[in-house]
């Protein structure tokens, strides 16, 4: 049934006090974007930037996923960082030193990842060790793995491998012996654009749906063709910016993928339910039948496993392992996550938030950088968007 017997007003306030986090923070990215613009000359939003400044965070977006299973649960992880740069180092000399194929990289550097995984959750869930310890100790113990497997050089990897990091989807229509594009635009990329919108108002309707028939509230037709068009405006402009520079990337493809992924598991799942019900209130968790250690230990498996994709999307990005990868990607990857909406305290948090958050960082140091900022501003303006953030995130749940 329809909300008839509430204005459009007070419907719209009501959706706004809901997701107040994460409306803030996208309005606050475009807000960012527009600052840029005007600050750099016009040089900020423009395709080529915006494309680039989406591939050089997605490996940051990839960890806050993982992160935001790990938060919601109230614990912390500091080791994904390194953790990402271990399994990065590995690909990278599996590659380039003992000549594996793509596919047996992958594999080993995920399985990698997995196996650290297991480790920290075992001393978190079965051995009462807290988080922010066992973390610490592993990023130290990774930070001294990435030395010994790079042996402290550069390790350069192929370009069968560098593909996840640098690849773009070919163009169908092409003209000419020389290659060049039929279109002035990436066809492939509009076409998917397309399908995501598409497939967007199928899920929104069969939603709807289900909802009338099972007698929950619906909004409005008229507000809900008002969001569906508002969200579908959204959706066809993150794919322009890649449709008429050169397309869309595989890794951009695996950050929709997990990302479609992980809000599925976390809103639709038992498993997303207790993992917010631990962090929400951990003994009336217990008292309903919820595994906790099973569930903690998972969710640190899962963690990993992300760590190491990230760590494979940076390593093909840079096409080379490095001794100081994963610096620092660790509280990135917080921040983001902390800036989407996702509460300390446990118990809070949206895939879709930490994605925005990722993309809030990436977009001040990308302007940064495009004002020849010092690389020193970069931190302390990160620092104060982090605590900007955590008071907004405390004064909201104070209103409500």
């Amino acid at each position: 049934m329809e909300l008839r017997n509430r204005s459009l007003i007070e419907i719209i306030v009501s959706g706004f006090k809901t997701n107040i986090n994460q409306y803030a923070m996208f309005i606050a990215l475009i807000g960012i974007w527009v600052i840029f613009q005007i600050l750099t000359g016009g040089n900020f939003i423009t395709p080529r930037n915006l494309s680039n400044l989406m591939g050089q965070n997605i490996y940051i977006a990839i960890l806050a996923m993982g992160m935001v299973l790990v938060m919601v649960a109230g614990h912390i992880d500091l080791s994904v960082g390194f953790l990402g740069g271990a399994a990065g180092a590995l690909a990278a000399v599996l590659a380039h030193s003992f000549g594996f194929p793509v596919w047996a990289i992958i594999l080993a550097a995920l399985f990698f990842g997995f196996l650290i995984g297991c480790w920290q959750g075992f001393w978190i869930a079965y051995a009462g060790v807290p988080a922010f310890i066992v973390s610490l100790g592993t990023y130290m113990v990774m930070k001294g793995l990435i030395v010994f497997i790079l042996q402290s050089q550069t390790v350069y990897t192929p370009d069968s491998f560098n593909i996840f990091g640098q690849g773009f989807l070919p163009q169908l229509w092409m003209k000419g012996d020389v290659g060049s594009p039929g279109v002035p635009f990436h066809d492939l990329s509009m076409i998917i654009g397309v399908a995501a919108i598409a497939l967007f108002w199928i899920f929104e309707f069969s939603g709807r749906a289900n909802r009338v028939r099972y007698g929950f509230e619906v909004l409005p037709i008229t507000l809900q063709l008002g969001k569906l068009i508002l969200i579908s405006v959204l959706i066809g402009l993150i794919f322009a910016i890649q449709t008429f520079y050169v397309g869309i990337s595989y890794a951009f493809l695996v950050l929709i993928v997990f990302g479609l992924v992980f809000t599925f598991i976390t809103t639709k799942t038992v498993f997303g339910r207790h993992v917010f019900a631990l962090g929400g209130n951990k003994e009336a968790a217990r008292l309903s039948g919820i595994n906790i250690k099973f569930r903690t230990m998972t969710i640190f498996m899962v963690m990993g496993t992300m760590a190491a994709v990230s760590g494979i999307l940076f390593t093909g990005r840079l096409a080379s392992a490095t001794p100081a990868a994963g610096t620092l990607w660790e509280l990135d990857a917080i921040a983001a996550c902390v800036i989407g909406g996702t509460s300390t305290m446990g118990g809070e948090g949206t895939i879709i938030g930490a994605i925005i958050g990722a993309f809030v960082i990436g977009s001040i140091n990308n302007g940064l950088f495009l004002m020849n900022a010092p690389f020193e501003v970069q931190y302390i303006v990160k620092g104060l968007v982090l605590v900007l953030a955590v008071w907004f995130d405390i004064t909201s749940k104070k209103r409500r």
